[in-house]
């Protein structure tokens, strides 16, 4: 056998660890990885490498960053800034038709500037919005569309977990791949909004129009909120300047967050303990997984397979856009069935090279990716964020939900699309970075 034929053995044999014998996406990839090289060169070899690579992958510092990042926002959603967030918005936006529906996702689009996970900000949302547009007679196709959809702008809007990952991974910078991603993160935002204007233009029942309110309302309720602003703006102004590496930036984050809680009394022992205890959860979830993205990596390494694949594709008599979208194409399909970081992580090794052999910009790439792979927490039958907001609504089917977010889901390919067109929409804060 081939190289590469071992390589795409190792794929289908990788896939069918992960769903028939439902083995972690992360120990998945390691033993698949391990095998691998131990049937390619030799099972000494196979032991070197894994002990290099589980080594050099846990005594990194840039992995630090994960935990702190996840730490601030998991501060922040155990101190209530979700309320606030939602008041503030709701006195904004409540008083237009649709508008609870839009201050949802204005709420998450600003809990998304400080947590960076889908599945909390779904579940904060879910818990905060859900009863408040119940009130106001809203369907429950828009109430959950617009939580579910609204949840998954904590990956693309910085700090992203999501980004870091793909930082870590590439080797590319992690501040640059934060800012890339602003401007398509308020994309992606209006085009969600829109989404429900449009919704309430031809269903006007679906979301009826909330009480209006006065200026000093929608001033006031700016002042619960103001603080998740500057911690923001702190994070990721000390990033611009290059006064913060990353890892420093949350660390900083995450004592400033933990520092305005304490002030506020918003945050008992008991969040605090909990706030702790999801930290180390989540994050040994995500180093795991990305440990056994580096094995598996290494193993198609070897194989060739990623080079075989760019070099075939280059050669294809079609543009690179083309190329492109049948990419987008696989992300999509795959982030309908499994995790969306797990598929990131394991194709990462074979359409990285492809991307540079295809003159990509390495950043460009990186974000245009996020917002792919953000679909898949939406898109069934393996929508987390839906199953989250299903879970945590009582008289709301998952069926509902998902009928929800299929209003949603052409933002994302306009997004993708704005992106293609015109680079400079990434590259523009991401070449500014100090």
């Amino acid at each position: 056998m081939s190289p590469e034929f071992i390589g795409l053995l190792g794929i289908v044999v990788m896939l069918a660890t992960m769903f028939l014998l439902q083995i972690p996406v992360g120990f998945a990839m390691a033993l698949v990885g391990f095998g691998g090289v131990a049937l390619i060169i030799s099972p000494q070899a196979a032991l070197g490498m894994l002990g290099t690579e589980l080594w050099t992958t846990f005594s990194s510092y840039g992995l630090t960053i994960i935990p702190l990042f996840i730490f601030m926002g998991l501060i922040c959603f155990y101190s209530d800034v979700n309320t606030k967030l939602y008041n503030a918005a709701y006195k904004w936006l409540g008083s237009t038709r649709g508008g609870l529906a839009m201050a949802t996702v204005m709420a998450c689009a600003g809990f998304a500037a400080i947590s960076g996970s889908n599945t909390a900000t779904a579940a904060t949302m879910t818990s905060v919005a859900l009863p408040e547009m119940k009130k106001y007679n809203y369907h429950p196709v828009l109430i959950t569309g617009s939580i579910a959809a609204g949840s998954t702008l904590g990956v693309v809007i910085p700090p992203s977990i999501v980004l870091v990952v793909f930082g870590i991974y590439t080797g590319q910078s992690i501040a640059r791949l934060f800012f890339g991603s602003i401007i398509p993160g308020l994309i992606l935002t209006l085009l969600m909004l829109a989404t429900v204007h449009v919704i309430c233009r031809y269903h006007p029942e679906w979301g009826a129009a909330g009480p209006r309110t006065g200026w000093r309302e929608k001033i006031i309720s700016l002042k619960g909120s103001l603080e998740m602003i500057v911690l923001f703006i702190l994070v990721m102004g000390g990033l611009f300047i290059g006064f913060f590496t990353p890892s420093e930036a949350g660390a900083v984050g995450s004592f400033f967050a933990l520092l305005i809680s304490l002030a506020r009394r918003s945050l008992n022992l008991k969040g605090f303990y909990r706030a702790v205890e999801d930290t180390l959860r989540i994050s040994s979830f995500i180093v795991v997984i990305v440990a056994g993205a580096v094995i598996f990596g290494r193993f198609l390494a070897i194989t060739r397979l990623p080079y075989a694949i760019a070099e075939w594709a280059i050669g294809l008599p079609v543009p690179s856009f083309v190329i492109l979208w049948l990419m987008i194409a696989v992300f999509i399909i795959g982030g309908a069935i499994m995790d969306a970081l797990g598929l990131l992580l394991i194709t990462i090794p074979i359409f990285y090279p492809l991307a540079l052999k295809l003159n990509y910009d390495p950043i460009w790439f990186g974000v245009m990716l996020t917002i792919v792979t953000t679909m898949g927490a939406i898109t069934p039958p393996v929508g987390v964020n839906a199953y989250v907001v299903a879970g945590m609504s009582d008289d709301i089917s998952l069926a509902t939900v998902f009928k929800g977010v299929t209003y949603f889901l052409p933002t994302y390919l306009v997004c993708i699309l704005l992106l293609e067109i015109f680079p400079v929409l990434v590259l523009y804060l991401a070449g500014s970075v100090h």
